[in-house]
């Protein structure tokens, strides 16, 4: 279990207690988060950042268009997801390219963001799917909380929301860290399977901890 520290950012004096959220594709991360939020918590999302980023006009797309060119671009100007997506499964170069412009201005937008959110919320929550595969993101929270459910229920929950195929799920999770490395390094972890009718209730017990926590640190 990692030992509560403070998250200090380049972009403020303060130092605020961060919880890193993660969890595999479709385990639920951003339900946890939005009852974390009703509570009082700040909610940073990574991908929610990333599609800032990436939009058209995003901070990122001078840099996306120089290394990939127009063709992964959409006719707005946005980044060309589906095909984005294509070209870095198949293609690991790629991929550590596309990470090489977006990581570290997904990571100081957050963090900014993450200090302004601190002055008034006890706690801030950074949700990053990629958490346990960045050592820079784990050494910036406090507390790691994994959302966590079966396979199966991972393919079936992106299926329905979205136009990927469960093979292209299932591509996507085998690049993911495995259920079992995500949970070794958890602080908290929250089984999300199924109804799970007790999510708000075991949420609100971790919420409980966490202010606690946050208040022990001030």
């Amino acid at each position: 279990m990692a030992t509560p520290s403070p998250v200090a950012s380049c972009h403020s004096e303060r130092a605020f207690f961060a919880v890193g959220l993660t969890g595999g594709i479709g385990s639920g991360k951003s339900t946890v988060a939005a009852l974390l939020q009703e509570r009082g918590a700040a909610v940073i999302d990574t991908d929610a950042l990333a599609h800032e980023l990436t939009a058209a006009g995003g901070a990122a797309m001078p840099a996306i268009r120089a290394a990939f060119g127009d063709e992964y671009l959409t006719a707005e100007g946005a980044l060309d997801r589906a095909r984005m997506r294509a070209l870095v499964f198949g293609s690991p170069p790629a991929k550590r390219q596309l990470e090489a412009i977006l990581h570290p201005r997904i990571r100081a937008l957050a963090l900014a963001r993450a200090a302004a959110a601190a002055v008034q919320a006890p706690y801030v929550v950074l949700v990053v799917p990629l958490l346990i595969e960045s050592e820079n993101w784990r050494e910036r929270v406090a507390r790691v909380l994994v959302v966590d459910c079966s396979e199966a229920t991972q393919i079936a929950r992106v299926t329905r929301r979205s136009r990927l195929t469960p093979p292209q799920v299932q591509a996507i999770i085998s690049q993911q860290a495995s259920r079992a490395a995500r949970i070794a390094a958890a602080d908290d972890v929250l089984f999300n399977d199924g109804a799970q009718t007790d999510l708000p209730a075991r949420v609100a017990r971790l919420h409980a901890l966490y202010l606690q926590l946050a208040a022990a640190q001030r």
